[in-house]
């Protein structure tokens, strides 16, 4: 089975809504191939990650970057994860107050170092969680659970 890896924080909800259905999206039933994990960023481990075939990465933006469980995430995983994930494919989605770009480029900048490749583009789902921006996370969750099950990644 391949191994699909959600990873996110949520302080205030929204970023939880569009994680849960990311998640709806990545576990639809014709999905065979796949085991869907999901952990939050403060209980995700390396050994969640180097066990990933791919993973999507979740997070607010928090005075204009990602949030600080996010980064913490990163500043346990990275060392013991940068040459033993190289390739790994991921993709972001982003809970955003104002329009998101600070939090995509500070997730940008720490996964080009560890050499994963988007696969997707980020979902910014900028002011309140809408059923448009529910519909585009389940639909992200799908698309990269499909690819997986499919081969592409």
């Amino acid at each position: 089975m391949k191994q699909l890896l959600i990873v996110y924080h949520s302080q205030s909800g929204g970023a939880e809504r569009l994680a849960e259905a990311l998640i709806a999206g990545a576990r639809d039933p014709a999905i065979e191939t796949v085991t869907v994990n999901v952990r939050t960023a403060l209980e995700a481990s390396t050994a969640d990650v180097r066990a990933a075939t791919a993973i999507i990465l979740g997070t607010p933006e928090n005075f204009g970057y990602m949030s600080g469980a996010l980064k913490y995430f990163f500043d346990r995983i990275y060392y013991p994860c940068l040459d033993h994930t190289q390739g790994l494919p991921y993709a972001l989605f982003i809970k955003a107050s104002q329009d998101g770009q600070g939090a995509r480029t500070s997730v940008e900048r720490i996964v080009t170092g560890l050499r994963w490749r988007a696969v997707q583009p980020p979902l910014i789902a900028v002011g309140e969680v809408s059923p448009a921006h529910l519909a585009a996370a389940r639909e992200m969750g799908l698309t990269l659970a499909a690819g997986l099950d499919a081969g592409l990644y």
